[in-house]
């Protein structure tokens, strides 16, 4: 290494340079859809530390982004985001455009059956067949051997493990922890959007999970009905009269995502979506089994 990053923006590019490497080599790949902030990069040198090769990948995926989402208005700043990677000795970066990635006969998707019914994806329909889809490719592209991930899309992590079992694929998923701003908002390229004042209330999101969390450890492993826990998360987040829309409280299975009535010792995740002014927000909490 040392040679600084290699800028790949076609497919056959990055075909190339992965047919170059020796066949020993473990490759660790990062897709992101770009405006990186801390959470990104814990996962680029997380990649950077336990592999011979390192890729990061920056498309704004347009399948899955819903009618009236913030497809036009999601911030792209990529020699920005390409400087970072340079800084963090990312090996290459396959930047691709919309036309390299969906040719203008493209008619093949991949479609989780069910995760339309969980409640991210009641909330955004259509938006999981749009990341199955968009992951497939990259993983086929790429080809990684150890792919990364945030913890803050829940549901995307289940579904990438999912996809990653379903179809057979060859890689290993490795799920990172959310990084937290100091007041325990979660990292976001949308957290940008939001407004002077928005932002200093935005720490309610995380400190509702808080409340929950604390709920279920002081219960003692006695089981805890999972409304219960939903009822204190959208007390606390109504309590702020910046949050505008609470979207979703839910209570759900950590590996399938599919709700709980009641959550005992084996724990669960709580994640929840709301909006403080116009800016849809998600986060979630593991609650680790006791």
């Amino acid at each position: 290494r040392g040679g600084g990053i290699s800028l790949h923006r076609t497919i056959p590019s990055v075909r190339a340079m992965r047919r170059a490497l020796e066949p020993s080599l473990s490759v660790g790949f990062v897709p992101t859809m770009g405006a990186l902030h801390e959470g990104h990069l814990s996962l680029i040198r997380e990649a950077r530390r336990s592999n011979d090769v390192v890729i990061a990948s920056i498309f704004v995926n347009p399948t899955q982004f819903g009618a009236g989402e913030d497809l036009d208005k999601y911030p792209r700043q990529l020699e920005q985001d390409k400087e970072l990677l340079t800084d963090l000795e990312v090996d290459h970066l396959f930047a691709p455009d919309c036309d390299s990635m969906y040719g203008p006969n493209h008619v093949t998707y991949v479609e989780p059956e069910g995760f339309d019914d969980i409640a991210e994806g009641v909330s955004r329909p259509g938006h999981f067949k749009g990341v199955a889809t968009v992951v497939t490719k990259l993983f086929n592209i790429v080809k990684p051997t150890n792919a990364y991930f945030g913890q803050k899309d829940a549901a995307q992590c289940c579904l990438i493990r999912r996809i990653v079992h379903d179809l057979d694929m060859d890689v290993n998923v490795v799920i990172m922890d959310t990084v937290r701003e100091p007041d325990g908002l979660a990292m976001s390229s949308r957290n940008a959007y939001l407004t002077e004042a928005e932002r200093k209330v935005a720490p309610i999101v995380y400190q509702s999970l808080c409340t929950a969390r604390d709920l279920y450890h002081g219960n003692g492993g006695r089981p805890i009905a999972a409304q219960h826990l939903q009822e204190v998360v959208e007390s606390v987040l109504r309590s702020e009269p910046l949050v505008t829309q609470v979207q979703y409280v839910s209570v759900d299975c950590r590996e399938t995502m599919r709700p709980l009535q009641t959550v005992g010792k084996e724990g669960a995740i709580i994640s929840l979506a709301c909006k403080i002014g116009s800016v849809r927000l998600i986060d979630n909490m593991v609650l680790k089994r006791i």
